[in-house]
């Protein structure tokens, strides 16, 4: 069977544009599949320039199908209809190697319709190394190559304020392009590039902010039969999920050169990304947070099996609607929306997600998802919400990692790991009540940010969950919840 290649598999190719900091899945499936829609409907005319932002051995090359390569979108529609889509992706002219070709890397920033700069290096992408320096061919970190090549630029228009770029990284960290911005100046102090420089990048370079969401499962295992499908082989196949969403804050120019208005309400340009992200933390991840230890302990094994079980799906559901939703700041028909959207990429037949797999860390990932929304439901309503105490309740009951004869591995803090070690034995032999190894992870300062016990009557509220889970099981325990 053939492979894909430009040669054997004609059609449109888009002016260098674009410049990305990441050959992975993730934006192949997420921005360059984007930008080839858009170039096709809109005219956009944006060609992307991979760079391969680490030095290791590339066994394959995105060169050796001249960029071409396939996205399988699959998964339940707005409707709960099952889709699978295949798009042959133009988008991706070149990769580029740095550590091998540092020439052709600065090359990018000399070439007058370079205008945009997209990034996903890992979270750990976007830090300082005291060691770079402006003559390495290149930098060993990425805001130091983009630094390398902004100063080349700069250097090569003389400063001209129409060469600026837009610059928009997609790291899942908190205020990336503020992040990244704080780097490149950074960058240029530890360098003595001139103070010009340093105007130049903060007035006419744009860091936008953003928050990405788009499962991407990589290359599937069903390969042969789509290429039988296809008609060619793809070795750059790469899988996703029917949903995505793209948060961008900042300046308008994106959204007008790229024309992402098309593309909404998936792409959004906006003021403030912040409730966006708690949106996002408390909905999709609370969800899957709150779901772990009710659904393990109910005997499934996997997100899928999870949502096909009415109980567990129902407990989800009204946990979603009635208790967090009520806690966020965008508007509620939006929030249901998005609630609506995590559900049906819980359903999504394509991905299996396992429960364990998800329940690494539970302890803080409850922390940072479930405890804002937990105490903020408190103070609206006037007591405790009983799905989310409920939710609580089962996670420290799946910290005995065990039940009956099935047994589990934990994976946390060292911490954490060591308490339970202790406080489970202690009450599973009656030495302690079960009110007392509640209130003694609740006290966890800490831990918590704050001594949960001094919040009136979230103990008392826990422990009877605990043990209505002890006594009766997951499943009857869950029936009494109101």
């Amino acid at each position: 069977m053939q492979r894909l290649n430009r040669h054997d598999f004609p059609g449109p190719r888009y002016t260098d544009r674009v410049i990305q900091f990441g050959e992975g899945n993730f934006l192949r499936a997420f921005i360059d599949w984007q930008l080839d829609w858009l170039n096709e409907h809109q005219g956009t005319d944006a060609g992307v320039v991979v760079v391969r932002p680490r030095n290791r051995e590339v066994k394959d090359s995105l060169n050796q199908q001249d960029g071409l390569y396939t996205t399988l979108i699959r998964g339940l529609n707005a409707a709960g209809e099952q889709v699978s889509e295949t798009r042959l992706i133009r988008s991706l002219n070149r990769e580029i190697q740095p550590y091998q070709q540092f020439d052709d890397f600065l090359a990018l920033a000399r070439a007058p319709e370079m205008r945009f700069v997209f990034s996903n290096t890992t979270e750990a992408g976007i830090a300082f190394a005291e060691q770079d320096q402006l003559t390495d061919a290149p930098a060993s970190s990425f805001p130091g190559k983009l630094t390398q090549l902004l100063w080349a630029r700069y250097q090569h228009f003389s400063g001209d304020a129409a060469k600026g770029w837009l610059i928009v990284p997609c790291e899942l960290i908190d205020y990336n392009g503020d992040t990244l911005r704080a780097l490149v100046l950074r960058y240029a102090d530890h360098w003595q590039l001139p103070q010009a420089f340093a105007h130049w990048v903060q007035q006419h370079c744009a860091f936008y902010n953003t928050l990405v969401d788009r499962i991407v499962t990589g290359f599937p295992a069903d390969s042969e039969a789509i290429a039988t499908q296809l008609g060619y082989e793809d070795r750059f196949l790469v899988a996703g999920e029917v949903y995505y969403q793209f948060v961008i804050q900042g300046p308008a120019a994106l959204a007008q050169e790229l024309k992402l208005a098309v593309l909404a309400p998936e792409v959004k340009l906006v003021e403030d990304i912040t409730p966006y992200k708690a949106q996002k933390v408390a909905i999709l991840n609370g969800a899957h947070t709150a779901m772990v230890p009710v659904a393990f302990q109910s005997g499934l094994e996997s997100v899928g099996e999870a949502m096909d079980d009415a109980q567990i799906a129902g407990f989800v559901e009204a946990l979603l609607r009635d208790e967090v939703i009520p806690t966020l700041d965008l508007p509620p028909a939006e929030l249901h929306a998005f609630a609506a959207a995590v559900q049906r990429r819980f359903r999504n037949p394509f991905i299996r997600h396992a429960l364990l797999s998800i329940a690494l860390n539970g302890m803080t990932k409850f922390r940072t998802r479930l405890l804002p929304q937990l105490l903020l439901a408190q103070q609206q309503q006037g007591s405790w919400p009983p799905r989310l105490t409920f939710a609580f309740a089962a996670l420290l009951a799946f910290y005995r990692g065990q039940q009956g004869d099935k047994s589990w591995p934990l994976q946390d803090d060292a911490h954490w790991l060591q308490r339970y070690a202790e406080l489970w034995p202690a009450v599973q032999s009656q030495q302690w009540p079960v009110e007392q190894l509640v209130s003694t992870v609740l006290s966890d300062a800490n831990h918590w940010g704050e001594d949960l016990t001094r919040q009136p009557g979230l103990v008392a509220a826990v422990s009877q969950h605990l043990q209505n889970i002890i006594v009766h099981g997951m499943r009857t325990a869950l029936t009494q919840l109101r």
